[in-house]
């Protein structure tokens, strides 16, 4: 079956039968290659030796969109906080401009190789904008322009990354977080850093949309 027409399929069915599209429609509405088509939280949690955090986000194009080519991923703000002590503490707040690179889609994320994350902004530059749909092939992985921060003392319930975006037709956004050994070690063989979980995945809209993931656990 033609892929799109799946896709069209599958959301005809969720109106006919007066269902939401959410957690099972959505996964339809996923291509095929990624990983992850739903949010998660890891259940390890923070390693105990860890002392640093990094939110990410990652855009696509889909492919099985019309007119995906022009495609785009407008990102106004990104913000990691953490609760310790039960206080909010804001490790890092961005606006209008990031970090990144270009990392294999097939197989998804199959190496740590990427290439330079192409980015343009907006003409007032609050807006950093990614043309997603200009490189369909590659996932467009992206971070905090500002430096790795560390955990602030105390007790670490959890954090929360909150990215203002507008996502247009044909593109796709989820976003996430992990823990690291300290804020300046590397990359390395990938044991310096630990993933915490990430966010469903956000869908095209003419607004902008705060996408958001927390590891934070909330006591019933």
């Amino acid at each position: 079956m033609d892929s799109s027409l799946g896709l069209r399929l599958a959301l005809a069915l969720s109106a006919i039968l007066g269902v939401a599209p959410n957690a099972a429609t959505n996964a339809a509405r996923i291509p095929a290659e990624v990983r992850f088509k739903s949010g998660y939280n890891d259940r390890i949690g923070k390693p105990a030796d860890f002392t640093s955090a990094m939110l990410w986000g990652i855009a696509i194009a889909d492919t099985r969109v019309p007119g995906f080519e022009k495609a785009q991923v407008e990102i106004v703000e990104t913000q990691l906080s953490c609760r310790a002590d039960g206080k909010e503490i804001i490790l890092n707040d961005d606006r209008g401009n990031i970090r990144g690179g270009l990392y294999r889609r097939h197989p998804w994320f199959g190496t740590d190789v990427h290439d330079p994350i192409p980015l343009a902004y907006s003409d007032d530059h609050s807006t950093v904008i990614l043309h997603v749909g200009e490189r369909p092939d590659r996932i467009w992985h992206f971070w905090t322009a500002s430096p790795r921060a560390a955990l602030p003392s105390g007790h670490v319930d959890g954090c929360t990354v909150k990215i203002r975006a507008r996502i247009s037709a044909g593109a796709l956004l989820q976003v996430g977080m992990d823990y690291w050994r300290n804020p300046t070690v590397g990359y390395g063989s990938g044991s310096n850093n630990h993933e915490a979980g990430a966010s469903n995945w956000y869908f095209p809209s003419d607004q902008r949309q705060q996408a958001t993931f927390t590891d934070i656990r909330e006591e019933n």
